[in-house]
């Protein structure tokens, strides 16, 4: 039997490209990559997270997209005694249709689905944001058109 080197599949440390560059500020700005082809080659799917942990500015600041690959958003509360309560009231336009919640979810965008803007109304407690790309494995992919630090 081969043993398979499972440490080729960990990533301890992250790639900083989405929003580089960018003046946000509110926000963990790069975001975190921990999941693409140039971090586990063959993983062919695209993770990045950031901290919301104040009002983001500007709001919004992602504006509607489309991607061509199926999408998961996930926001996460950080208060373990209520992990339902997201710290945070949030609009998110999901094609053309405005979805406004204040606790943890999870939202799936097929691909060719119009998404954002993404608004925040309220930031009470720091919360992470995290977009899954399925399927795609790169940033350029991920985000035709866009660039790091756009």
């Amino acid at each position: 039997m081969v043993k398979i080197n499972a440490e080729k599949y960990l990533v301890r440390k992250p790639i900083r490209e989405v929003g580089a560059g960018s003046k946000t500020t509110g926000r963990q700005i790069p975001s975190q990559t921990y999941m693409s082809n140039a971090l586990v080659p063959g993983s062919n799917t695209y993770i990045e997270f950031s901290w919301i942990y104040d009002m983001p500015n500007p709001n919004p600041h992602i504006m509607e997209h489309v991607h061509n690959y199926d999408e998961i958003v996930i926001h996460i509360g950080n208060d373990a005694s209520n992990p339902q309560d997201l710290g945070g009231e949030i609009e998110y336009c999901y094609d053309g249709q405005p979805l406004v919640f204040d606790t943890t979810s999870a939202l799936f965008i097929p691909k060719g689905v119009k998404h954002g803007p993404l608004t925040w109304k309220k930031v009470t407690r720091p919360h992470l944001e995290m977009a899954i790309i399925l399927g795609c494995g790169d940033f350029a992919k991920a985000a035709p058109g866009r660039t790091s630090g756009k």
